[in-house]
């Protein structure tokens, strides 16, 4: 006895996918999805899984199949799904077909994800048209996603029902920038370049299919692929490199007489009886050394004031902390000739970025749990982020231009800005990860404390 199908099973039309002339034309559309990221990164598509993951091929062959059931193809304008249900429909039941229809009028877009009930519903929010948002059932993706994460995906309206299709994009907050920047890019440009109304959103998205697929390819390879470190830089514009230098005491020098030194120095700021925070020098106007540019790296005093570096005396010896190869040779150069023959010749371990993430990920397991009761540790814990937040409302933000979330949030054009901050924050609180009370953690007060709530949607 054969199994009935469900009502979203598409296993026939893959089927009939198969025959003249729709192979090819799923072929040229694969070519499509994944062509242009395999011709800017130089790699085969074997090559591309390799790297991102085999589990990817069923999502990405998904995008480029249901991209398929949308066209209308040349020159008769012929339809997949027309010519399956009139050919073989006769196979499929009523939900079934009704399915197939609801998707071959979809189009792919980018939603922001918001109000998840895990294995039952979620709304989408779409970021590419001015629409409503819509509420869908889903089971299998809201076990998963969380507030705020933004993904690609068709919603199908089946006699007013709504859920997703089945190929589903998850896209980092760069990645869904970038596709915003693109679609609004192609809508400048698309009467020119492919002759339809600028205006028409829908159908400038029903060509656009495999925009969504290659940008979402790039987004993953840059992250996926060795080196794909995002560049980091201090506050000099030097490449972010660690330098830890160690300075013997010299033989019959105690640490008394060391401290004492260190303490005189108007340069280092005693946080301990064995601790100093090195102060950068302050100048009318602080140029970087470097053009380069890269995300910055920026230590700072409670009052703003830059950290140059980290000096620490242990035992007999000096303990010197950087992170540029140029500040090293200053620190090399000055503590020599601060301390003199009080210190030896130092040594200096150096760490990358990348090696200096490898190492903190490799020493978080070997960490000793700490016996506090689960409900116990999530009260603690929430207790220490509210603390946090609450002065972070009123301290400058680098992310909103170092301004103050409160100020700006005040101000008409600084409300949007600061309600993207909230969800960025509250995004990454949410994929802690279960069991880790920073996933609790309801962000709902600090909306309300800016006076944005409105904006939480």
């Amino acid at each position: 006895m054969s199994r009935p199908k469900s009502a979203h099973d598409l296993s026939g039309l893959m089927k009939y996918a198969d025959r003249k002339p729709w192979d090819e034309a799923m072929a040229e559309m694969l070519s499509a999805h994944l062509g242009p990221a395999c011709e800017a990164t130089g790699l085969e598509p074997d090559a591309i899984f390799e790297i991102i993951g085999d589990h990817w091929q069923g999502p990405l062959w998904g995008c480029a199949f249901e991209d398929l059931l949308t066209q209308e193809m040349e020159p008769d304008g012929g339809n997949l799904v027309d010519d399956y249900l009139k050919r073989r429909g006769w196979n499929e039941k009523a939900p079934n077909k009704a399915y197939m229809r609801a998707l071959r009028d979809t189009v792919m877009s980018l939603y922001e994800v918001s109000e998840v009930v895990p294995g039952q519903s979620m709304t989408l929010r779409d970021l590419l048209r001015d629409a409503s948002p819509v509420t869908v059932r889903e089971h299998g993706a809201t076990q998963t996603l969380v507030n705020w994460d933004k993904v690609a995906a068709r919603i199908v309206d089946v006699n007013g029902r709504y859920g997703i299709s089945g190929a589903l994009l998850p896209f980092s907050a760069d990645g869904a920038a970038r596709v915003i920047g693109a679609f609004s890019r192609l809508a400048d440009d698309a009467q020119d370049t492919v002759g339809l109304d600028p205006l028409d959103q829908d159908a400038l998205l029903r060509a656009s299919g495999p925009m969504f697929t290659n940008m979402w390819l790039l987004d993953c390879l840059g992250k996926a692929m060795p080196g794909s470190t995002p560049d980091m830089i201090n506050a000099d514009g030097d490449d972010l490199v660690f330098h830890r230098i160690v300075f013997p005491l010299a033989k019959g020098v105690i640490g008394k007489s060391v401290s004492r030194r260190l303490d005189a120095a108007s340069w280092l700021e005693p946080a301990s009886d064995s601790f100093w925070n090195w102060l950068a020098p302050v100048t009318k106007k602080r140029k970087p050394r470097t053009t380069k540019s890269g995300q910055a790296f920026v230590t700072t005093m409670e009052d703003g004031t830059p950290v140059f570096a980290n000096v620490e005396l242990a035992g007999r010896k000096l303990i010197v902390e950087v992170n540029s190869a140029a500040r090293a040779e200053q620190a090399i150069a000055q503590i020599g000739e601060w301390l003199g023959d009080c210190v030896s010749a130092p040594m200096t371990e150096i760490r990358t970025m990348a090696q200096f993430m490898a190492d903190d990920a490799a020493r978080a397991p070997l960490e000793e749990p700490l016996d506090i009761p689960p409900d116990e540790m999530k009260r603690i814990v929430h207790d220490m982020l509210t603390r946090e937040y609450v002065k972070t409302l009123d301290e400058p933000v680098p992310a909103l231009g170092n301004k103050s979330p409160r100020a700006l949030a005040r101000t008409k054009a600084g409300r949007p800005k600061v309600a993207d901050w909230l969800k960025y924050i509250e995004n990454g609180s949410a994929k802690s990860g279960a069991g880790d009370p920073m996933a609790t953690y309801d962000f709902t007060w600090m909306w309300n404390e800016l006076g944005i709530i409105d904006l939480r949607c």
